[in-house]
């Protein structure tokens, strides 16, 4: 298993971490395969979108925040529900096909970590089927 640290600077972010994931899946010298990628954060997600544009990650942002906004009115103690809720939505794992070296995406693909309590110190795992 490998692990990809992530230093998320605003409360909520996506960054592109595709490359880190290649990188690895490249040094690994998987040729075919796949790549589970798991994120062990309750208030963080994963997901793959389109990474040519940055606008869609400021609108996807954008709307998760009005679909979950931050409010007081939540049960949970710290004060952070609507992390919580918006990683729920997003989820926490992706398998990515492998071949000929390469994470199999769309032409406009990337790899997002998602966070939505942040900043924080972050982790990512990989675990690379051969």
């Amino acid at each position: 298993m490998k692990v990809i640290e992530i230093i998320t600077k605003q409360k909520t972010e996506f960054l592109d971490v595709t490359d880190k994931i290649l990188k690895i899946t490249r040094k690994e010298n998987v040729k075919e395969g796949a790549c589970v990628v798991f994120c062990p954060h309750t208030t963080a997600g994963l997901t793959i979108n389109e990474n040519a544009d940055p606008a869609v990650r400021k609108d996807m942002l954008s709307y998760l925040n009005r679909l979950v906004p931050e409010s007081k009115e939540y049960l949970h103690l710290e004060g952070n529900s609507d992390a919580h809720i918006k990683a729920a939505l997003l989820g926490c794992s992706l398998n990515i096909i492998i071949k000929n070296s390469m994470l199999v995406l769309g032409s406009w693909q990337g790899v997002y970590f998602c966070e939505f309590d942040g900043p924080r110190s972050r982790k990512v795992y990989l675990k690379i089927l051969k």
